[in-house]
């Protein structure tokens, strides 16, 4: 009877992760809606051409020397899709403070392929599989622990990486 148990949480894991990475790679996350349905955001534009900051707010920063910055670099993995480094100045990533009061300076990226969000970012390396052919941009957005925008004097707090996939 026990080895049924384990069996059955080991399906409940792995079913787990899989539905997770699933509604991550669909939009889907933890605030309740699909953030590729531009319906959820109260128009008919789509979500890369949304101003984010009218969704959740933004978080504006002044400028100067502890201002938030984002720098990244999307490189070819050797075994199969690609690896983005992100290298952010004065800012630490936070999944624990996730959907908690914003403090300066910490929280998580968004990712966005061609303009569509990928999901969620809560360190400095993601591996993402295949990208579509043709022309691709990576963009990636920093936010605060409540999901708004980052900015530095009104401006995003965003890097993009754009490349000609094969």
């Amino acid at each position: 009877m026990s080895r049924h148990l384990v069996i059955f949480a080991i399906g409940l894991v792995f079913g787990g992760a899989a539905g997770f990475v699933i509604a991550a790679g669909n939009g889907i996350t933890f605030e309740g809606h699909d953030h590729s349905d531009p319906a959820q955001h109260g128009g008919s534009e789509s979500h890369a051409e949304m101003d984010h900051s009218a969704h959740h707010g933004a978080v504006n920063l002044p400028a100067g020397a502890y201002a938030p910055g984002l720098e990244i670099k999307l490189t070819k993995d050797p075994m199969a899709g690609w690896n983005l480094h992100v290298l952010p100045q004065n800012f630490s990533f936070s999944p624990e403070n996730a959907s908690l009061a914003d403090v300066d300076g910490e929280g998580h990226a968004h990712v966005y392929i061609n303009g569509t969000k990928l999901g969620r970012l809560y360190g400095n390396w993601l591996h993402i599989g295949d990208l579509p052919k043709g022309e691709v941009e990576v963009k990636v957005s920093l936010n605060a622990n409540s999901h708004s925008m980052l900015t530095v004097d009104g401006e995003p707090v965003e890097a993009t990486v754009s490349l000609q996939v094969d």
